[in-house]
């Protein structure tokens, strides 16, 4: 809590330093400004978040983070090319854009440094890598900070670029504070608005994405920035106080408060949350019921500022491709605003009506 308040403060300092008091009383401005191709207010918002992150650069595109994403290997990818990426299953919307361009994916295990050297020295004509800040399976714990000073150890010509959806704000250092050339992720994770996403790092890589994004239709407009940066004001402290909320929650978990719950564990997938393993194979129907009783069904941007009331949803579809019987047994809770009375009220009810359906 102490840190996530220090990065709110640090970035309401570097605000300040950027507008005028009036300035931020406002909702921005529109189109294409002569001389900058962007509204002025959007540029003054990069320019800040450029400072926050202390990065060279940093754009606003859209398509939330997968746009982001999709800028970035546009960067410096051309068909054909090859890229390095973690041995487990890409993330959906990545895969799609690396088919879509032509690249092929060159699979190894980020934790073993040693098959990492291997494969990078048999690949030489690799462009660069792919590494995605969360976990990608439930047995993942590559610390990425390590895993690009890897990399770069071993052939410092690759471009490294990092996919910090649900890292965000939620960690000391993102992707390119740690060596990384780029960064990506979603504002509308963070409390911004629909279908933002930001890049931080590199100028020379950042210049080429923004020219592909010349057109006014392209740009991200000034009130749509002033609304991002609004929204990661308050994400710190928002995330530290669902972090407490997923550590008590476990811990009451399991000390047996809710029968028909065999274990709980805390787990990056993708974003911070609970991952309760029932005693019984009804975890479809415990989903259903925490439905009607008020709990989410699924996620609007995870974490977005539509979502308050606790997530009881299915486990994510990159941890079902590592084990598909998952499905039967495991959900996920990710408390949201809300706290563990809530939670834990919900849970016990809903795996009750489950049980007594089934019997």
């Amino acid at each position: 809590m102490e840190e996530a308040q220090q990065k709110q403060f640090q970035l309401i300092d570097i605000i300040t330093r950027y507008f005028r008091g009036d300035e931020i009383l406002s909702l921005g401005d529109l189109g294409v400004v002569r001389g900058v191709n962007k509204p002025q207010y959007t540029k003054k918002v990069e320019e800040i978040l450029a400072d926050f992150f202390h990065v060279e650069r940093a754009l606003f595109v859209r398509g939330a983070g997968t746009g982001a994403l999709r800028y970035g290997f546009m960067s410096f990818l051309k068909p054909g090319d090859q890229i390095l990426v973690h041995d487990a299953p890409i993330y959906p919307t990545s895969k799609t854009t690396l088919d879509s361009m032509g690249i092929e994916a060159i699979f190894v295990d980020f934790h073993q440094k040693e098959k990492v050297k291997k494969v990078i020295q048999l690949h030489p004509e690799l462009k660069g890598a792919l590494i995605q800040h969360t976990r990608q399976k439930m047995d993942d714990h590559y610390d990425i900070g390590k895993v690009i000073g890897h990399i770069r150890s071993m052939n410092p010509s690759l471009y490294i670029l990092t996919d910090d959806n649900y890292a965000t704000m939620k960690v000391e250092q993102v992707g390119v504070q740690a060596g990384a050339d780029l960064t990506t992720f979603s504002l509308f994770k963070l409390l911004g608005p629909e279908g933002i996403g930001l890049i931080i790092g590199k100028a020379d890589l950042i210049r080429k994405i923004e020219k592909m994004n010349y057109s006014g239709g392209s740009q991200v407009q000034g009130y749509e920035a002033l609304e991002a940066l609004r929204g990661l004001v308050y994400a710190p402290v928002m995330l530290a106080i669902q972090a407490e909320v997923n550590e008590k929650l476990v811990s009451n978990l399991n000390q047996g408060i809710v029968t028909g719950v065999k274990r709980a564990f805390l787990a990056n997938a993708q974003s911070k949350v609970v991952l309760v393993e029932l005693t019984e194979p009804i975890a479809e129907d415990v989903l259903h019921y925490a439905n009607e009783l008020g709990a989410a069904p699924y996620p609007v941007g995870a974490e977005s500022k539509y979502e308050f009331v606790p997530m009881f949803y299915r486990v994510s579809n990159t941890f079902l491709t590592s084990d598909p019987t998952l499905n039967k047994k495991m959900i996920r809770i990710n408390p949201l605003r809300s706290g563990t009375d809530t939670i834990i009220r919900i849970l016990t009810q809903s795996i009750h009506k489950a049980q007594a359906k089934s019997q």
